[in-house]
């Protein structure tokens, strides 16, 4: 599903990486380890084209970066869902229309956007909630709308930057759990985290640490 192949990146007075491989396959749940300020955001943006290899190549299923327009990126990007530390809801807009928005994007027909809203809001535990406003809910529940936004378009794969960095070891735990339900519904994800404690809690989970400018597959022992 995604391939990684030899891939630099990097400014003119920082390298970022340098020859990275990685293979994420459908359906898998990958923890992206390392700490603050290494290169998780940036690997994740090399991933949904926001930033482009300055070496090498990015495959994620059709699309090759070498190859990709501009204005395939879009189409891209309704393959992989993507959720925020900072949730980048709009707080002018109640629940629903942010859930919505991605829909609305693509021009969907109210009706089915309506069924889409609604069924992921029923998955995630916030049906109660498309009428309020961001700034009405909890942390947590701020995170449910932004992971019920970038699931609202059946992604492929579900990239988390950081998704728990906001929030208390309580919260934090339900929100890694939620993510694993939709893993085992047969969503890939990728968790961006500095947070071992986090990982410890999910064993069974493939690690990969970003570490001198390299990705290395880490294993923990049992």
């Amino acid at each position: 599903m995604l391939k990684f192949e030899n891939v630099n990146f990097g400014y003119p007075n920082k390298e970022i990486f340098k020859d990275i491989n990685l293979f994420v396959n459908y359906g898998e749940f990958i923890f992206l380890v390392g700490e603050s300020g290494i290169g998780k955001t940036t690997l994740l943006k090399l991933i949904y084209s926001e930033l482009k290899p300055t070496g090498g190549d990015i495959n994620f299923e059709e699309y090759d970066s070498k190859k990709i327009e501009n204005r395939d990126i879009p189409y891209l990007r309704r393959k992989i869902g993507v959720v925020f530390q900072d949730f980048k809801l709009m707080n002018d807009r109640n629940i629903y229309e942010n859930i919505a928005l991605p829909l609305y994007i693509d021009g969907l027909k109210e009706d089915k956007i309506k069924k889409r809203v609604y069924d992921i809001a029923s998955k995630i535990g916030i049906i109660d909630k498309l009428n309020n406003f961001p700034y009405d809910l909890s942390g947590g529940e701020q995170q449910r709308v932004s992971i019920a936004r970038a699931m609202v378009n059946e992604p492929k794969l579900l990239l988390a930057d950081e998704p728990t960095g906001n929030l208390d070891p309580f919260i934090s735990l339900e929100i890694v759990k939620l993510l694993n339900e939709i893993n085992v519904l047969g969503t890939a994800i990728i968790f961006a985290t500095h947070n071992f404690d986090i990982v410890k809690k999910m064993r069974d989970k493939r690690i990969i640490q970003i570490k001198e400018n390299k990705l290395f597959e880490v294993k923990l022992k049992i």
